[in-house]
């Protein structure tokens, strides 16, 4: 009898279960069709492109072989040769002939267009027609280059609008809700449909064939069908449940029938009648938080904390003076009341081997608890492992407590907040939350789970680079945290390794663990020519910054390093963009357009070139200070324990002396950092005095970060540290002559507005 009573429970079951099949099932049909659709669409779109980019070659190769061309060529004209191009081809805006070495472009630069260069490169290199989108005054536009043989060599350059482009582009009918662009490197040129999805665009991605451009395409993700079956499937099961519902009910009603006599049948409990059955549920209590904020009525007392500790892209300060547990506690709040906002509440927390980083850790970790935020501890480590664990343990936040390469008596917070480094503003803000008592105190306080991700930051690194020849290594990490897992990295792909000044000192008895100061790296340079290595690596303080030296004792300096990387990196990654500060020298920009890419200078610091990389989609990024960011292959953080990594596998790939790899780089006349005591003034100050009432004939002033000066053959830097009360200069040069010349410009200005200050040139 219970069993008979059951079976319409197994009806409605089947029924449901049916239902349920039918609309999934339905709603994968039509997800699987709009992709078909939307593919056929980018294969249209594909073909289109691609006979337009054939029919602008065949005009240009018709125009270059005309009468008017060959006869302009044949005299020697470039001029007329390039006015003969324009004539009779109405689309073309700009024709332009270029002797083949590029020189004179190069030196306009950045006037003369990266772009512009890039096409030309390609086809100089290729030998064949090249063409790229580039940028003008005019906006984007379609460039062609192609060699001309004449004499001397030269390059045929032409911009057409990118009108025929976006007719192709939009040539075929688009699925509705679904995405399609057309691509060059990282970036799209023409879009159509819905933005949001561009993201995931390359999945579906086909390359134009004889061509860098390349047609992505994306769509909402496919619905579910039930048990893994496709749309058919699932419409067919849905089907079946469905007969098989009705034919058991028709077979079960008779029997239901004679269980309660001639009449109506008893009717199963109503949804509303289980529901008055059930038990009334306690209502379940909800966490309770308090912003402590100015609309509280009762006064408060504001918090006095040193705002000078709060910097440009991290927090420093002096610990006893302008920092301690008691203001770690505050930050670690304020970190927490901005994850509270954003909806984040696990976060990880690491420290370098500081002798105040333990008393620091709990404080912030204390903070961040009382904010009601989930802390894991990483314990020691350098802060490249502190960023790793905000991926591998999928919190998206963390804290490095680290000074890097300040002195013993420095420490500070390196901060990730939903996978952003903060800087700036939010930096600031950090500081107003404390000062204004804006404070989230969690009713419930968070956990501490304690983990050892040292192994796994290994392993991840040595699972995707291993190298054949076993290259002999010395690493100084000045005794910073860098001194366990460095060695241990570069033992693991392959490297044989000599440990200087790797045991873990808080005081840093042997040098300042600053391999950007040249000094810093004379032991490591001794060290690699008494045991004949290969090469020598020293790390920073946290871990986070490269240096290299040479068997000869060069010191390779990082903007070099990364005309290495960049060459690696575009290899696999043609237009990508490479993002530079405004240290590095001026043939590193050229080097990456050599190589097909796309350079940008911005601004020192590493959140700051973090936060571009993330708005310009770059593969890769470095600093003249030696952090080195790869996105392509790694996370996109500064990390100079895998930067060695890859550039022992670069070494390793060229199966060539690493001097000798090192020797073929462009080189000239450079300084390394130069770091002048401020004037009696805020640093930043005094350099916006310099750019105010410098003037520097014949050459180009960049003010994106302090004032470069850039000339033909070689320029200037003056800006403001942000994380030292000190001015700090580069100078870059073709000749000793060039050299000279421009620090002479560069000290007259200077003395002129500060005569007291100590030049060391």
């Amino acid at each position: 009898m219970q069993a008979l009573r059951a079976l319409p429970w197994l009806v409605l079951l089947l029924a449901a279960l049916g239902v349920w099949c039918l609309v999934a099932g339905g709603l994968r049909q039509r997800d699987d069709s709009r992709q078909h659709a939307l593919e056929f669409a980018r294969d249209d779109v594909v073909v289109a492109v691609r006979r337009t980019l054939n029919e602008h070659r065949q005009k240009l190769g018709s125009r270059l072989a005309s009468k008017e061309v060959t006869a302009a060529l044949a005299a020697g004209d470039s001029a007329a040769a390039a006015t003969a191009i324009k004539q009779g081809w109405s689309e073309a805006e700009r024709a332009e002939l270029w002797p083949a070495d590029l020189d004179a472009l190069y030196g306009k630069l950045p006037r003369s267009g990266f772009g512009s260069l890039a096409v030309a490169e390609d086809a100089l290199i290729s030998g064949k027609m090249a063409a790229r989108v580039v940028r003008s005054a005019k906006g984007p536009r379609l460039a062609l280059a192609v060699p001309v043989k004449a004499v001397p060599a030269q390059v045929a350059y032409v911009e057409l609008p990118l009108t025929r482009l976006q007719n192709s582009v939009e040539s075929s009918a688009l699925p509705g809700g679904t995405y399609l662009a057309l691509r060059q490197g990282q970036r799209s040129v023409i879009e159509r449909g819905d933005t949001s999805l561009d993201d995931g665009a390359e999945a579906l991605g086909a390359k134009v064939p004889d061509s860098d451009l390349r047609v992505a395409a994306a769509a909402p993700e496919s619905a579910m069908a039930p048990f893994g079956l496709g749309g058919p499937g699932a419409l067919g099961l849905g089907a079946l449940l469905l007969v098989a519902a009705g034919g058991l009910w028709f077979l079960l009603r008779p029997r239901l029938r004679a269980m309660v006599g001639i009449g109506t049948v008893e009717a199963g409990p109503t949804l509303s009648d289980l529901q008055q059955d059930l038990p009334v549920a306690a209502p379940v209590p909800r966490v309770k938080a308090r912003e402590q904020d100015a609309a509280r009525p009762e006064a408060k007392v504001p918090v006095v904390i040193d705002h000078r500790i709060f910097r440009a892209y991290d927090i420093r300060g002096v610990i006893g003076k302008s920092l301690d547990a008691g203001v770690a506690e505050l930050i670690g709040q304020a970190i927490g009341s901005v994850m509270a906002a954003q909806g984040l509440d696990s976060i990880v927390v690491g420290r370098d081997g500081r002798l105040s980083g333990p008393e620091l850790a709990q404080g912030l970790i204390e903070g961040l608890r009382k904010a009601g935020r989930n802390v894991i501890d990483v314990g020691m480590v350098p802060t490249p492992v502190v960023y790793f664990g905000c991926y591998h343990l999928r919190t998206g936040c963390g804290v490095a407590i680290t000074g890097s390469h300040n002195p013993p008596d420095y420490n500070g917070f390196k901060i990730v907040v939903g996978g952003e480094t903060l800087s700036g503003d939010a930096i600031k803000d950090l500081h107003a939350r404390i000062a204004e008592d804006r404070l989230l105190e969690a009713d419930v306080r968070g956990t501490l789970d304690e983990r050892d991700i040292a192994e796994d930051y290994v392993q991840r690194i040595a699972g995707d680079i291993q190298i054949g020849q076993r290259l002999k290594v010395v690493v100084d990490a000045g005794n910073g945290v860098a001194g366990v897992l460095g060695p241990r990295v570069l033992e693991a792909i392959g490297a044989d390794v000599t440990p200087l000044f790797c045991d873990i000192d808080g005081t840093f008895p042997n040098h300042h663990p600053d391999p950007s100061e040249p000094h810093n790296l004379d032991a490591l340079v001794q060290m690699v020519q008494r045991l004949d290595a290969d090469l020598g690596i020293a790390f920073d303080g946290d871990g986070d910054r490269l240096g290299v030296v040479t068997k000869s004792g060069k010191n390779i300096f990082p903007d070099r390093l990364l005309m290495l990387f960049a060459a690696d990196v575009l290899e696999r990654n043609p237009g990508a963009v490479i993002v530079y500060d405004v240290k590095c020298t001026g043939r590193l920009p050229v080097q990456i357009l050599r190589h097909g890419g796309s350079p940008l200078m911005w601004k020192t610091g590493h959140s700051l070139i973090k936060s571009k990389m993330r708005e310009v989609d770059a593969a890769l990024a470095g600093e003249m200070s030696g952090h080195f960011f790869f996105a392509e292959r790694w996370f996109g953080f500064d990390d100079g324990i895998y930067a060695a990594a890859r550039l022992l596998e670069i070494l390793d790939t060229r199966g060539e002396e690493p001097e000798a790899v090192f020797d073929a780089l462009p080189d000239g006349v450079s300084t390394a950092e130069i770091k002048v005591e401020a004037p009696n003034e805020d640093p930043h100050g005094f350099v916006e005095r310099f750019r105010l009432a410098a003037t520097f004939d014949g050459a180009r002033l960049t003010t994106i970060d302090g004032v470069r000066v850039d000339w033909p053959d070689g320029w200037g830097l003056v800006r403001a540290s942000n994380t030292t009360p000190v001015l700090v200069m580069r100078f870059d040069a073709e000749t000793s002559a060039a050299m000279a010349r421009i620090q002479q410009a560069f000290r007259d200005h200077l003395l002129r507005l500060e005569p007291g200050l100590s030049l060391p040139f």
